[in-house]
């Protein structure tokens, strides 16, 4: 047993999700990740259980833990009531802690994650707000989003919608002293913290890349982990 499986057994979403994997593989047959991507969450389960921080360690780095949707599909069928969900869930964290997320392409996108969400919760209240989903980054959306995007105020006071307005309503304006309330929240439960790891290991990253690293959402590296695929990511 080494500091890594050591690290990973004090998270409590690792205490609720493994509690004997017998390698049945229904938590992969009900996965709907699993049905696209290279992604086994039995072998996940199966390699925490080996306590080896050599596999743990690679598992870290690697692309596989970021594939989960976090559907907790796995935690429906298990005969065993475990949850690779939150083992996974445990292991994002872990890299995130240690810096190991930035090795993988789908684990550098954690910045990109960071500052488009993350920032956003902490600066207006919301996860996603839709003045700042850009039809140019986000062409999946069609045709439709980005005549609603251009005619935003028209269609949210149709809705009905508060937007960024004073008073109550859907998508009102936050508060400056509920907005400090949540920011204190992450700072106490270590949100911010991490959040300081994602970007000190993130610029590391872009240093030896090469890249402009900046502070939002338009430089070099940002704009690369974003748009960057290796194709190797889904079954062959």
């Amino acid at each position: 047993m080494g500091e890594l499986y050591n690290r990973l057994a004090s998270d409590i979403r690792f205490v609720e999700s493994l509690k004997a994997c017998i390698n049945c593989g229904t938590c992969t047959a009900i996965c709907p990740a699993a049905e696209f991507y290279a992604y086994d969450p039995r072998v996940v389960a199966t390699t925490v259980q080996t306590q080896d921080d050599e596999k743990i360690r690679e598992l870290l780095g690697s692309d596989v833990i970021w594939y989960c949707g976090e559907c907790m599909s796995c935690k429906t069928r298990c005969p065993r009531g475990n949850a690779p969900g939150l083992l996974i869930m445990a292991l994002r964290g872990l890299s995130q802690d240690l810096g190991y997320f930035t090795e993988s392409e789908k684990g550098r996108q954690q910045l990109a994650v960071k500052r488009i969400i993350g920032d956003q919760i902490l600066s207006s209240g919301y996860c996603v707000r839709p003045d700042i989903v850009d039809p140019a980054l986000h062409p999946e959306q069609g045709p439709v989003w980005e005549w609603e995007h251009k005619n935003l105020g028209p269609v949210l006071d149709k809705l009905g919608a508060n937007y960024n307005g004073d008073g109550a309503g859907a998508l009102r304006k936050i508060s400056d002293s509920d907005l400090d309330e949540l920011k204190r929240i992450f700072e106490i439960t270590g949100g911010k913290e991490r959040y300081d790891n994602i970007e000190a290991f993130s610029k590391l990253k872009a240093d030896e890349m090469g890249l402009e690293f900046g502070t939002d959402t338009t430089s070099d590296y940002v704009q690369h982990i974003y748009t960057a695929n290796n194709q190797k990511h889904n079954h062959e």
